[in-house]
């Protein structure tokens, strides 16, 4: 039993450790960009504002988007430094597995998120 005391409290501090290297709730990272409207045990409906902000790392489970107003290209950048890039056009709406990036864009965009909190149905 005294052996496995020190081997317990060495593993949860490497639980401690990694805790705080995972991406956040956008919500936390950048409350002035993303305000909740609609919360329940199905889905979270974020409002995202941006001109041009950096929006530190953060994470979504599977999310789709409605672009409701603005124009620009949006910078994501994933965990491990890779980017990609995604034009905004009002009206387009895009479905994305789930995620971890921070973005930074080059305009003035107003977005819309449906983040779902069950698994997609799988076709048959």
């Amino acid at each position: 039993m005294h052996k496995l005391c020190p081997t317990l409290g060495a593993l949860a501090l490497c639980f401690v450790g990694v805790a705080p290297a995972r991406a956040q709730d956008p919500v936390q990272v950048a409350p002035n960009n993303f305000k909740v409207l609609l919360e329940n045990d199905q889905v979270r409906v974020l409002d995202f504002h941006s001109k041009g902000e950096k929006v530190p790392m953060h994470s979504h489970p599977t999310y789709l988007t409605y672009d409701i107003s603005g124009s620009g290209k949006t910078i994501y950048t994933s965990p491990d430094g890779k980017t990609t890039e995604r034009e905004y056009k009002p009206g387009q709406t895009t479905w994305n597995g789930a995620t971890t990036h921070a973005t930074q864009s080059n305009g003035e965009i107003h977005v819309l998120l449906v983040e779902l909190k069950t698994q997609p149905a799988t076709k048959k």
